[in-house]
Parts: C-alpha cells; sequence; structure tokens
C-alpha cells in the first residue's frame, strides 16, 4: 500500500472510531434519561425487610456501615444480620459496639473451618445469611457502603412499585488518589454506555445483566426459586450470577440509580484497587478473546481518536481524533454529574481505559498463574 492509501486508511479508521464514540455517548444520554431513581421522600416499607451484611477482616470499615444501617428510617420491620465470616481482627467487637444492644441487629458467628468444597468466600457468607434471614425482602450490604436514612426504604418501594425482582441501588462511587479516580468513574460508565438499560430490564436474555453486589436487594421468593447463592456458589462476580439466575427463573432486575441512597469507598489505594480488580476483571468477559475484545473495541473507540490528534501529521484526522476524544468526554461527563463524580476526570478518559485494559490483562495472567486470592483465600 503506497502512503496516501494508507493514510486513508488511518484516517477511516480514526472517522469510524469517532463515529462510534458518538453513537455510544447518544446511548448514554439515553440510558441516563430512562434510568431508574429511588424517591428521596419514600412511603414507609411495612413488609420485613432482611438487611444481610458479609463481614471479614472488616473492623477498620465497618463501623460507619453499621450505624448508617441502624440509622435506616422508613422501615416498619426490619433486621440486620451481620456475619463475621473467620475475621483474624475485631470486626465482630466493633459491629457490637456500634450496635448498642439493639434487638434489630444480630452479629452470626461464621467460624474459621475452611470453605466447604466448591464455595468461594463471599458466596457461602450470602447464603448462611440468607438462611437465617426472615423477610420478604433481602438486602445484602457490603461492610465499605453506608446508606442514607431513607436508602432501604426507598430501594424497596422502587423494587415494588417497578415489579421488579432484583434492583441494585448502584452507590456514589467515592476515590481518590490518580489510579482510583481513574478507574472507579467507568464502573457506571460501562453499564450506562454498554448496556441498553430498557432491554435490561425486560429481556429474558441473560447477556443483558449489569449488577453491583455492594448494594442489592431481591424478592426472598424468587431468590429462593433462582436457587440463590447455593446457585452461583463458585461464581468470582456472583452479583452478575445472581441475576441471571433470576432471570432464569422468570425474574427481572437492573441496577437503578443509588447516588442518592448510598455512597462506597471500595479501595483507600492504587494497590488495594489492583488486587480488587484482578481478582475478578477475568472472569468478566468469558474467555481470554473475549477480554481482547472488549479491550479493542475500547482502545479502537477512546485510545485511537486521542492518539492521533498527537501523532498525525493529517489535519483531516487530528479532526476527526479530537471529534472522537469529544465524544469520549462528553460520555463521562453525562455520567459523572448523574452520579455525583468528578466532570474533571473526564478528560482523561483515554487513559482510564489504558489503565483498565492494564487490569484485565494483569487479571488473566494471575488466574493463570494460579495466584489470585482475596482476604487470605485463593480464588479459581
Amino acid at each position: 500500500m503506497d502512503r496516501s492509501g494508507l493514510s486513508r486508511g488511518v484516517d477511516a479508521t480514526v472517522a469510524a472510531a469517532a463515529v462510534g464514540a458518538w453513537i455510544a455517548t447518544a446511548h448514554t444520554a439515553y440510558n441516563l434519561s430512562i434510568l431508574r431513581t429511588p424517591s428521596t421522600h419514600p412511603p414507609v416499607v411495612a413488609e420485613r425487610v432482611s438487611i444481610l451484611v458479609p463481614a471479614r477482616d472488616e473492623a477498620r470499615r465497618i463501623g460507619p456501615c453499621i450505624e448508617a444501617l441502624l440509622a435506616s428510617k422508613g422501615l416498619r420491620d426490619v433486621e440486620i444480620l451481620v456475619l463475621d465470616d473467620g475475621s483474624t481482627d475485631a470486626t465482630a467487637d466493633v459491629v457490637r459496639r456500634c450496635a448498642a444492644g439493639d434487638s434489630r441487629l444480630t452479629v452470626i458467628d461464621g467460624g474459621s473451618a475452611s470453605l466447604p468444597a466448591g464455595w468461594l468466600g463471599k458466596t457461602w457468607a450470602c447464603e448462611r445469611l440468607a438462611r437465617a434471614a426472615n423477610g420478604s425482602v433481602l438486602v445484602f450490604v457490603d461492610a465499605d457502603v453506608v446508606v442514607a436514612p431513607h436508602g432501604i426504604a426507598a430501594s424497596v418501594t422502587l423494587l415494588r412499585q417497578s415489579r421488579l425482582d432484583l434492583v441494585c441501588p448502584y452507590p456514589h462511587q467515592l476515590a481518590d488518589g490518580v489510579v482510583p479516580r481513574l478507574v472507579q468513574p467507568l464502573l457506571q460508565w460501562s453499564w450506562a454506555t454498554m448496556l441498553p438499560l430498557g432491554a435490561a430490564e425486560s429481556s429474558p436474555r441473560e447477556s443483558l445483566v449489569a449488577a453491583n453486589g455492594q448494594l442489592l436487594m431481591v424478592d426472598t421468593a424468587v431468590y429462593l426459586r433462582s436457587g440463590g447463592h447455593d446457585g452461583v456458589r463458585h461464581e468470582v462476580l456472583d452479583d452478575v450470577a445472581l441475576l441471571r439466575a433470576v432471570k432464569r427463573a422468570g425474574g427481572r432486575g437492573v441496577v437503578v440509580d443509588g447516588t442518592q441512597v448510598a455512597t462506597c469507598r471500595m479501595y483507600d489505594d492504587t494497590d488495594a484497587l489492583v488486587e480488587g480488580y484482578t481478582k475478578s476483571l477475568w472472569s468478566a468477559f468469558g474467555s481470554p478473546a473475549g477480554a481482547a475484545g472488549v479491550i479493542a473495541l475500547l482502545s479502537w473507540l477512546y485510545v485511537v481518536p486521542p492518539v492521533a490528534v498527537v501523532a498525525s501529521s493529517s489535519t483531516r484526522t487530528r479532526a476527526w481524533g479530537m471529534a472522537g476524544y469529544a465524544a469520549g468526554v462528553t460520555g463521562r461527563v453525562l455520567v459523572a454529574r448523574r452520579t455525583g463524580g468528578r466532570a474533571t476526570d473526564a478528560l482523561a478518559h483515554p487513559a482510564s481505559v489504558t489503565a483498565f485494559a492494564a487490569l484485565v490483562t494483569e487479571s488473566w495472567r494471575r488466574h493463570h498463574a494460579g495466584t489470585t486470592t482475596w482476604r487470605g483465600r485463593p480464588l479459581p
């Protein structure tokens, strides 16, 4: 191919990426326009609600979570069950101190025995909590989540009024430091951009799912009919797997806007973030080929255009590159404004995608090496 032909090929590649990025951003805007949002002034929930908190070595983080749950309003009949999953720190003591004898809260001693064959720590903890619960709605809450006083009541109300069986109110994600600020905003942006929310809610297709186990509530009867955590015992991404099981059982579920419902600081620093993401990203795309395909698509749409702006000598190619870069930034800004994120961080979107690609690659490397662990337990 001569130089002019190569130049036309590069120009076409960048132009197509820019057009694709703008189509994706338009889809982001549409998704945000239909995204369900729990009310900030929900009615009182009369049915029994079971709030379930699996906790392992969470003494440093669980206090605010428990205090917030105990301060929940609008729940006429509630039980809070905290399973201390073989912690080596003072997790259970912190929980009891926060509860101060409140009869609504019970600490379950999970013991320190080895996990049953085929189970992962999180799924086994959630299964035991569900078995002990008596509510008609099960609310799973991670120990690093802090709910607003109206948050649980509002989310249960949305679950019932929308006639859904499972909802995940996506908490406002708190992130500080360069790498967390690069990576964490991609959580909401990914499903807001790539998942057709309307179809995901109504379609029985298991491929159309997004879920977040940080805060997840499910109708108890549907949970049991789907097999619950017993049916997803070996799944690293148990939240997504649980929603798929609910769909197989004839139920419906979807992510909703939890910005005003709860906050979550998943990771305090870069090292913790890398450990957290690499434990599970390998399982997000089905196979190495699937992961490579996703990375290639995201890189084409959101990295190639800004690289062209810097590297190309063609005015036309640079213009297309700037258009593509603007599309990615615009999509990120739309999501940030809706979810309480930092809009200025959107300017680094190409770097965010590159960091994500590196985490996926490292996750697969550790998985194949058999070195993936979490909270002191090996993962498959």
